[in-house]
Order: structure tokens, then C-alpha cells, then sequence
């Protein structure tokens, strides 16, 4: 086995498929590395921004709820308003009507 790797290393084209084979291998194994760091640093990560996302979700849901109640109370509301407001014109013109002198 010695005998053959002595005679790869002698000659040039051995020697450059050798080394490029290596290289390949240390590509292969710095891939497989890097890969299974990154799914064991950020697989943690990501299923935290999972359930802050559910969380949020849910969040919007009900504040979207208390939107529409809010704008059902502000419709009364207005109703109220413009209600009470042609009450007070109603009652101006009657204060106007009663301070008219009688002739």
C-alpha cells in the first residue's frame, strides 16, 4: 500500500488528482460539519421565533376583536352625539323664540 502512495507522490498527475481528492474529502467533511452546527445552534432558535410568532398571532387576533367592539361603541357613540346635538339646536331656537319681545 506504501509502494502505492510513493508512486502517485512521484509523479505530477498522481499527485494533483491525490491532492484534489483530499481536498474534496476535507470539502465534504467541513460541509457536513458546518451543516450539523448550524441545525444544532439554530433549530433552538427558530422554535423560539415559532412560538413568539403563535403568541403574536394570537395577540392580533384578539386585538382585532377589541377593534371591532371599539368601533361599534364609538358608532353609538357618535349616533349619541349627533342626537344631542340636534337636541341643542332644537332648544336654541326655543331660547330664541322665547326672547323675542311680544309686540
Amino acid at each position: 500500500m506504501t509502494q502505492l502512495f510513493i508512486l502517485i507522490a512521484q509523479a505530477v498527475t498522481g499527485a494533483v488528482i491525490f491532492i484534489i481528492a483530499l481536498l474534496l474529502v476535507a470539502a465534504i467533511i467541513g460541509y457536513f460539519t458546518a451543516w450539523y452546527y448550524a441545525k444544532s445552534v439554530y433549530t433552538p432558535i427558530i422554535k423560539g421565533l415559532e412560538t413568539d410568532k403563535e403568541n403574536l398571532n394570537k395577540q392580533v387576533e384578539s386585538l382585532t376583536e377589541d377593534v371591532k367592539k371599539l368601533n361599534v361603541k364609538v358608532e353609538k357613540l357618535s349616533e349619541k352625539i349627533s342626537k344631542l346635538e340636534e337636541e341643542v339646536e332644537e332648544k336654541d331656537k326655543e331660547i330664541k323664540l322665547l326672547k323675542k319681545p311680544k309686540k
